[in-house]
């Protein structure tokens, strides 16, 4: 099994250093980025598994990210993470797909059970397509055997 990618997302450089550490200790790795820009440019990169994603931002916030990452990269889960958030914040993110809207501060260990659980829903959507798409192919296949016998 490959190694889960996960990007996290926050304007705070000291809280996103420490956190991509705390997971490191965990034997998890994580890439890091400040901003929303940032952000989109490492997802092109790498296209990660799991975002951990702050809400609000300087320039583009963490909503936009949202919106362009589920645009691109449907199967990558994505968790805000923040401090501020409004009911409105939360009702806008499940519109746009996120996988869950925490609030800072976090226990470590809470993140990492929810950093887990969105890598195993991210790798479960992706065997189901692949599935899906197989059994699509097959049952093409199929007719066209059937009309060419």
């Amino acid at each position: 099994m490959r190694e889960m990618k996960i990007l996290l997302v926050d304007d705070e450089v000291d809280f996103v250093k420490t956190l991509a550490q705390r997971l490191r200790m965990r034997n998890l790795k994580a890439e890091t980025a400040y901003d929303g820009k940032q952000a989109l440019s490492c997802a092109k990169e790498q296209e990660p598994d799991v975002i951990v994603l702050d809400l609000r931002m300087p320039g583009m916030d963490g909503i936009e990210v949202l919106r362009q990452i589920k645009k691109v990269y449907p199967a990558t889960q994505v968790i805000i993470l923040s401090a501020h958030g409004s009911v409105r914040d939360k009702e806008e993110a499940e519109k746009l797909g996120v996988y869950n809207f925490l609030k800072k501060p976090i226990d470590i260990e809470t993140l990492m059970y929810q950093i887990r659980a969105a890598y195993k829903k991210k790798t479960e959507k992706t065997m189901s397509a692949i599935v899906f798409a197989e059994e699509v192919k097959f049952n093409i296949d199929n007719k066209v055997n059937e009309r060419g016998a």
